[in-house]
């Protein structure tokens, strides 16, 4: 299948259903925390999870996938992950530790990213752990959230949010170490190379791999990078690896 074609247009349907998106992270922290309007503030959360998987299916089928995007949508998703978890935390429904072990993560992962730029890297493609941990999270806060209500209901929506919030959690870090590995491997590669270049691999070596030709084994730094990608890596999106999404950072 053919790479798709990543534009540097701004004004795209999936980029104004991102930015839409994006102006919502604002409204769902004040109906949950100024008149405390659960119902709206879900409402709101249920629309951006539409619009986050209307504007991967609409940037697919128009060919409209953009640098601008890959950098909005997992933006949102981050700022919506954190709203609803500084939320929660200020009504007391979860206790701050879950919020910072959360946030830790993202931290190291924000941290390493001029590492990778420093070797010519871009940010590591999206992994199945990474996917499904976001998802367990998107889904447990709503739980959370309802939890809050002394009734049969409430009662149910703790057990069950708490569960998809522990195992979001657990898949979210683990989702963060296969990333340093990855990052680790990607690095010690780009040191071998730099070596060989210093002191001189064997010409054989050099021939052979010119036989089976450059960048198969390792992505070429030179190409651009994607927003959930390493380099060449084609950007994976919410229905699957190699699927073009507006664009899907590690999570």
């Amino acid at each position: 299948m053919a790479s798709p074609v990543v534009s540097d247009r701004i004004w795209t349907v999936p980029n104004l259903l991102s930015m839409l998106r994006l102006l919502g992270v604002p409204l769902f922290l004040w109906l949950v925390l100024v008149p405390q309007a659960d119902w709206w503030a879900l409402l709101v959360l249920a629309l951006a999870g539409l619009s986050d998987w209307l504007d991967g299916k609409i940037a697919r089928a128009w060919n409209q996938a953009t640098r601008l995007g890959q950098i909005l949508d997992p933006l949102a998703d981050r700022l919506y992950i954190f709203a609803a978890l500084l939320g929660l935390v200020l009504r007391g429904i979860i206790p701050w530790w879950l919020m910072g072990i959360l946030v830790l993560r993202d931290v190291l992962i924000l941290g390493a990213l001029p590492l990778l730029r420093h070797f010519g890297y871009g940010p590591l493609p999206v992994n199945f752990a990474g996917k499904a941990a976001t998802l367990c999270l998107l889904y447990s806060f709503p739980l959370l959230f309802l939890a809050g209500y002394a009734s049969i209901v409430g009662d149910v929506a703790r057990i069950i949010g708490w569960a998809f919030a522990l195992w979001g959690t657990a898949l979210y870090w683990w989702a963060g170490l296969l990333y340093a590995v990855q990052g680790l491997g990607l690095i010690g590669q780009s040191r071998r190379d730099e070596r060989d270049d210093h002191t001189g691999s064997p010409r054989g070596s050099r021939d052979s791999d010119a036989a089976r030709g450059d960048g198969v084994d390792r992505p070429d730094p030179s190409a651009p990078a994607t927003a959930d990608g390493e380099p060449g890596a084609e950007p994976e999106g919410s229905d699957g690896p190699g699927l073009p999404d507006q664009g899907r950072t590690a999570p």
